[in-house]
């Protein structure tokens, strides 16, 4: 932890803590053997299959330095989020991205692993734009630092957005630094019964206004709208939009970000999909509900993947099965032939032995 200060507490654990996983990683060179990288394991139903043995970060906690006048927070890679998110909560403050943790034991390092935004996304940012710079061991056993403390520093700041949603793939890390966003003063959500035409309509419409929106879901029967400001903004986006006040919002959304809602209660593979918020509705046969105000939609559905793919891809987007199915398949949107290069020569720069997460990806990254 730090004090008042952001004089850093307990700092020779954590070295010794970074040197441990070093030594493992070095190991696992000598031994040419691949290593599976887990914080709290509560997504572990994300992405394909992958072998290896345990490279466990949970031990690898605390905040190693908090600025709340910077709006700025560095944090080790095992800290629960629950814990991250209760200290900024003190301090007025939070996460812009609203991330799923999907249990309590949820890590930093595993939020970063797989880059999930929550509602707030379109509106606060995606986890990827709060990522000012992070330390981690590459495939070559070394320690690296990428980024900074301050939003005014962007040297090497791609190479720490790199590592959002990598799924580990590319290196260990130790600890990250991330931009902040005050709590809004107030916040409500809005109801209104409508068809989809109807949803999708006023979810465009209302997205192109000056409105203090933070969430719009359609769950196929109703819209909800939340709105995050001041008391005056809120109050009067209220007014302008109507629609029926939310008894219980704040765990309405909690429920649906940490896929809660009786939607997500279903045996059938869940798909997450990528359009234009404005896309038309894709004709796949199957349960659906909209967020990100109709840019990522949520599909249950026992349709062949290759088939989901392919109308996606119609649409102008793409596919990846979230949760169920066939993860030793492929899970996420096939690549074309240039990018899935790109990511391959990534790889290789930093894992030249495919240590770390051998295949969570794709098969041969």
């Amino acid at each position: 932890m730090t004090d008042g200060q952001g004089k850093e507490l307990g700092g020779n654990l954590a070295d010794d803590q970074s040197g441990m996983v070093q030594q493992a990683v070095q190991q696992a060179m000598a031994d040419d053997r691949a290593l599976r990288v887990v914080g709290g394991g509560t997504k572990q139903f994300y992405g394909r299959m992958t072998e290896g043995r345990r490279l466990d970060l949970a031990g690898h906690r605390g905040i190693v330095r908090y600025e709340p006048t910077e709006l700025v927070v560095t944090v080790r890679s095992g800290t629960p989020v629950v814990e991250l998110e209760q200290l900024l909560s003190e301090q007025g403050q939070m996460l812009p991205f609203e991330p799923p943790r999907f249990g309590a034991a949820a890590t930093v390092g595993g939020m970063i692993a797989c880059g999930l935004s929550g509602p707030r996304r379109p509106w606060s940012g995606a986890m990827r734009d709060a990522a000012l710079g992070l330390r981690c061991i590459n495939g070559r056993g070394e320690q690296l630092r990428f980024g900074g403390e301050v939003v005014k520093n962007v040297a090497g700041f791609d190479v720490s957005r790199l590592m959002v949603g990598a799924m580990g793939t590319l290196g260990v890390i130790l600890e990250v630094s991330l931009k902040l966003i005050p709590c809004p003063v107030l916040e409500q959500t809005r109801v209104f019964d409508c068809a989809e035409g109807q949803a999708r309509e006023w979810m465009a419409d209302w997205s192109r206004r000056s409105l203090p929106l933070s969430g719009a879901v359609f769950d196929g029967r109703q819209l909800f709208v939340r709105l995050s400001g001041s008391g005056a903004g809120v109050s009067a986006a209220t007014q302008q939009l109507g629609g029926d006040d939310l008894a219980g919002s704040e765990g309405w959304w909690r429920n649906i970000c940490e896929h809660q809602h009786d939607f997500f209660r279903d045996p059938r593979p869940l798909w997450r999909l990528s359009l234009p918020a404005a896309a038309q509705p894709v004709n796949i046969i199957g349960d659906w509900l909209y967020d990100w105000g109709g840019a990522q939609r949520w599909l249950k559905t026992a349709l062949q993947s290759n088939i989901i793919r392919e109308m996606v891809m119609r649409a102008g987007g793409h596919a990846t099965l979230f949760r169920g199915g066939d993860r030793q398949g492929m899970v996420f949107h096939p690549l074309s032939p240039a990018i899935h290069s790109v990511h391959k020569e990534l790889k290789a720069a930093f894992d030249p032995q495919r240590l770390f997460n051998r295949g969570c990806l794709y098969p041969d990254i």
